[in-house]
């Protein structure tokens, strides 16, 4: 019979705490558009729930996400000068722009990547920008795609169009800009609107550029030969069933704490999700305002009402407030629409203390 001392009890306790795995932290989404190219596209990643090995004493952190995202293949510092052999050191004024994302809209970020902390949902995008003197303004910025289905049949004609960002997120279309993907190439209007159809099935990398500005990341669209098969007892009557997540009905949260990204799910439905709206309506003293999608900001509305914009088609949908919501009492409409023409919502309130 072996005898263990306790000397040997704690070092076997040591090692089991060693080789434990850790816990998972947010996953986000990395991008990296170099100075011609595409260096890397939207890569997924899960950050480990341990303090950052760049960042003393911090997890979540923006320079986590890129080193797990490029495998480290970058100069690991809280300056990034070089990312996946591409340098930028301001000799010409030029460097790595910072760009947070979520929901399909981008923001400026003036934080470091050792200072910037990422939420589950959230993308990190790093473009090369010139800011010349004597202002030092940025003069780089990025463009996204709105309205692209995740699904479409050959031969059907695609309305998508094409937004570029402000350094506060603000959104504005833009014309000339060149989508194409999948064999179909098509140009901007003066709406930013644009119109493609694809010819051959399979799966599609769609994106849309512009001369002196950022490309969009390369959106999937899965091109059908043939229709949805509908099921055998007839046309599709029943509505696709969206959730918010993360939110309960009734929950009172501090300002600090406030969401800022609201998340859900859409259900699956046979003639496929045509739509996915939100509706965020604040009441405070009486009076109330309806967030509106087009200009990010809440206006004046009436109590009782709602006012939805679209954020996309996908089953898993997100969205990044400008930021945390402010005092007053909220409710959160959710409405999912489906290929069919039925519709859902599902509505939550909560309160900001």
């Amino acid at each position: 019979m072996k005898t263990f001392v306790p000397g040997a009890l704690a070092g076997l306790a040591a090692a089991t705490l060693l080789t434990a795995p850790a816990l998972a932290g947010p996953t986000v989404t990395v991008r990296v558009e170099g100075q011609s190219t595409t260096l890397l596209e939207r890569t997924t990643v899960t950050l480990p729930d341990t303090d950052s090995p760049i960042c003393t004493g911090k997890k979540w952190t923006v320079a986590d996400a890129l080193e797990s995202a490029t495998a480290g293949n970058w100069d690991r510092q809280p300056q990034v000068n070089t990312i996946m052999g591409e340098t930028h050191s301001f000799a010409d004024s030029d460097y790595w722009a910072l760009w947070n994302g979520s929901g399909g809209a981008y923001r400026f970020s003036t934080a470091g990547v050792c200072d910037q902390v990422m939420a589950d949902g959230e993308e990190a995008l790093f473009l090369v920008d010139r800011s010349p003197p004597p202002d030092f303004a940025p003069t780089s910025f990025p463009l996204a795609l709105r309205g692209l289905p995740s699904a479409v049949q050959t031969g059907t004609p695609v309305s998508v169009s094409v937004v570029s960002f402000a350094l506060d997120g603000a959104a504005t279309p833009v014309a000339d800009a060149t989508v194409s993907g999948g064999g179909a190439t098509a140009s901007t209007g003066a709406s930013g609107t644009a119109v493609l159809t694809f010819t051959s099935p399979g799966p599609v990398v769609v994106k849309a550029s512009k001369a002196g500005r950022v490309a969009t990341a390369g959106e999937r669209v899965a091109v059908s030969a043939t229709p949805p098969a509908l099921p055998a007892s007839g046309p599709d009557r029943t509505a696709p069933t969206a959730t918010l997540s993360g939110i309960e009905r009734g929950q009172v949260f501090k300002r600090k704490r406030a969401p800022r990204t609201l998340r859900g799910t859409v259900s699956a439905d046979p003639s496929g999700i045509k739509s996915v709206r939100l509706s965020i309506v604040r009441k405070l003293g009486g009076r109330c305002w309806a967030f509106d999608g087009a200009g990010e900001r809440f206006k004046p509305h009436r109590c009782g009402g709602s006012r939805s914009f679209r954020i996309g088609d996908r089953a898993e949908w997100s969205y990044l407030l400008p930021q945390r919501l402010p005092r007053g009492r909220y409710t959160i409409r959710v409405v999912a629409i489906d290929n069919a023409g039925n519709d859902s919502a599902t509505q939550t309130g909560i309160r900001v203390k």
